[in-house]
């Protein structure tokens, strides 16, 4: 008898459900390619730290008389505009990205849960006013508001200048900028599956108990939109990748020296005919993590879709 034998019959059923998930999300041959994809790149850019020690390169001392120079034994990449080790920014650059990616979509997803759990919930004015509010931010042009946000001056909020030009202000600016205007599809998402979710009996006979509402969308209306909130925040990673390029790209994200794949892309616009490669590696690094992103998107969305035959 195995352990799953031998455990409460709602554990089973949890356990079995989740098993059934997995082996659907196996079944998308895309899916799983695209999550080693993606696991070697989250390996390949935590590589950094050692393999910058065990060759004794610091990737953000510069090189001027090693400008260009091409791939060798002891630069894999070669060496960008500035004589720095390319391969190891690109590393550390992806670390950047993809953090930025999965806190601004941890902390948006956050306040959209918030928003659309107590819109759908409570309904009534709050359900209006929230969704006004949601419908507003959606009708804002989103690519002028991020750089309008990216531009403003950290030193006139109160910040010190060495804060405010270091890599954790670009880093943290970001995440604030991207979180504020991304949660908007999450907010939605959470209410519509709210709204349905508050009429279940189930939900009825705690109301009729006694319980407060924390606790109903806490206990019964929270574990059941978790299907559609992980489809979601997947999706919602490569787009925030894409943002953060976008930010980068324009001079409004991560403040260089410390890299990302946006700003090396960013570096590397005016030496496209000189040295192609700079602008090649960051901008296909970027363009495989959002397709892997996506693909495993998809197959999440196989994976919890009930009416999936496998």
């Amino acid at each position: 008898m195995t352990a799953l034998d031998m455990a409460p019959p709602s554990v089973q059923q949890a356990q079995s459900v989740w098993r059934l998930r997995w082996k659907r999300f196996r079944g998308h041959r895309t899916g799983m390619i695209a999550l080693g994809v993606l696991v070697l790149l989250v390996l390949f850019t935590l590589a950094a730290g050692p393999l910058a020690a065990l060759w004794g390169i610091d990737p953000d001392s510069t090189d001027l008389l090693s400008r260009y120079d091409p791939p060798s034994a002891d630069h894999w990449l070669g060496m960008d505009d500035a004589g720095r080790d390319e391969l190891l920014r690109l590393m550390y650059g992806g670390q950047i990205s993809l953090l930025v990616g999965l806190v601004s979509t941890l902390i948006g997803g956050v306040a959209g849960l918030g928003i659309g759990l107590s819109a759908g919930y409570y309904g009534g004015r709050l359900d209006a006013l929230l969704m006004r509010f949601t419908d507003g931010m959606i009708a804002l042009p989103l690519l002028p508001l991020l750089i309008v946000f990216g531009a403003v001056d950290l030193t006139k909020l109160g910040f010190s200048s060495e804060f405010a030009h270091s890599g954790a202000a670009g880093f943290w600016r970001v995440v604030v900028i991207i979180a504020v205007v991304d949660w908007t599809q999450m907010a939605r998402l959470v209410r519509a599956a709210t709204l349905s979710l508050k009429e279940r009996d189930y939900v009825l006979a705690a109301k009729a108990s006694g319980a407060s509402p924390l606790y109903v969308m806490a206990a019964h209306i929270l574990p059941n939109v978790a299907t559609p909130i992980i489809v979601a925040g997947t999706l919602t990673v490569g787009r925030v990748i894409l943002l953060e390029s976008v930010l980068s790209f324009l001079g409004f994200g991560i403040v260089p020296p410390t890299p990302s794949w946006g700003n090396m892309l960013n570096n590397a616009q005016e030496l496209v005919t000189t040295a192609p490669a700079l602008a090649v590696y960051p901008g296909l690094f970027i363009f495989i993590t959002v397709i892997a992103v996506n693909f495993i998107g998809d197959g999440l969305q196989h994976a919890f879709d009930p009416r999936s035959s496998r």
